[in-house]
């Protein structure tokens, strides 16, 4: 009687377990409809509140919840969500959400600052970056965030340039100014580590002044294979006393550009127009990669003195003013001198 008894309850035990089984196998499978790619798990969650919570939204019923609860007696590590951000996946079922949440893998986040657009456009792109917290709203942060080495001399007194370019990760919930920051840093990486490698007998007297020239060189040209030709230019000019006369320089000073530059901008006396003032602009004009600090600092030796636009983004580079005339002629005023 007690045999019978024994496999009576084992058996018993068996089916128990195979529809348990079963049941575990259905709960694994159901699916969630999430309205957003992201979810926030927020800090006090639990898995059975968020069971909760899809019931009350009509994605769960009751016995799922139920069950969840039997299943995370089997599987404990699933019950300790970790608060954050995460992305969902297409299919999201309530056992991966629950695996997702449990494994604290948040979602990144990225920011690129582009080299050779102003302060003013990296500030537009942070205060539209997804799940980042605004506490930055105008240059005037940007530049109070700035942590000046002492033995570079005075600090910068306007915040243009004083970004790296770079993409930069983050995660929900982070700061503005945690990005500004972490831009900054790579900045006085990149300028310090470009100074030192800089050639003998270069006409800048500082990093600051290796910044503004990097600034001018990534405004002239997007080619890689240019950039040390444009810094030569430059150079070339400057150590012979001659004028920037840099385009790029005259835009960026005006407020109210119209997109084409006329003689009355080229006589505008502002203080960053190459045209009227000798020497380099008092401040970089945007911000800058580590290709434009290369080139300002290791320029290729050359004796050109001008260099004009092609059209096509690459530039004519010319020794004489009569050569670039005429390449002028060629190439802005659509003249062929042949």
């Amino acid at each position: 009687m007690i045999k019978k008894l024994l496999v009576l309850l084992l058996l018993a035990g068996a089916s128990a377990a195979l529809v348990l089984g079963y049941a575990f196998q259905q709960l694994g499978q159901r699916q969630l409809a999430l309205s957003q790619p992201y979810f926030t798990v927020q800090a006090g969650s639990s898995a059975r509140g968020l069971c909760q919570q899809w019931l009350a939204e009509g994605q769960l019923k009751a016995y799922d919840c139920q069950l969840l609860r039997l299943y995370l007696k089997w599987q404990p590590g699933l019950a300790q969500v970790r608060q954050g951000t995460y992305q969902t996946p297409d299919k999201a079922t309530l056992l991966s959400l629950l695996r997702l949440f449990a494994s604290g893998e948040v979602a990144q986040f990225s920011l690129t600052f582009i080299d050779g657009e102003t302060v003013q456009q990296a500030i537009s792109r942070l205060q539209q970056a997804k799940y980042l917290r605004q506490d930055v709203t105008a240059s005037s942060d940007i530049l109070a965030l700035l942590s000046w080495p002492d033995d570079w001399g005075a600090k910068p007194q306007h915040p243009e340039g004083l970004l790296f370019a770079d993409t930069y990760f983050y995660t929900a919930d982070s700061s503005a100014s945690e990005l500004v920051s972490r831009a900054q840093q790579a900045l006085l990486r990149q300028l310090d580590l470009a100074w030192q490698q800089r050639q003998g007998a270069l006409p800048l007297q500082n990093r600051y002044q290796l910044l503004i020239m990097a600034s001018l060189i990534e405004k002239e040209s997007g080619l890689l294979a240019e950039k040390p030709l444009v810094s030569s230019v430059f150079v070339n000019r400057l150590n012979s006393n001659m004028r920037l006369q840099t385009d790029p320089t005259v835009i960026y000073g005006l407020t109210d550009y119209s997109g084409r530059i006329t003689y009355a901008d080229l006589r505008n006396p502002h203080p960053y127009n190459t045209y009227r003032h000798h020497g380099l602009p008092p401040g970089p004009i945007s911000l800058v990669g580590a290709s434009a600090l290369r080139a300002a600092a290791q320029p290729d030796v050359s004796d050109y003195y001008y260099f004009v636009s092609r059209g096509d983004g690459s530039h004519v580079f010319s020794q004489t003013l009569e050569q670039h005339n005429a390449a002028v002629r060629k190439f802005i005023l659509g003249k062929n001198d042949d």
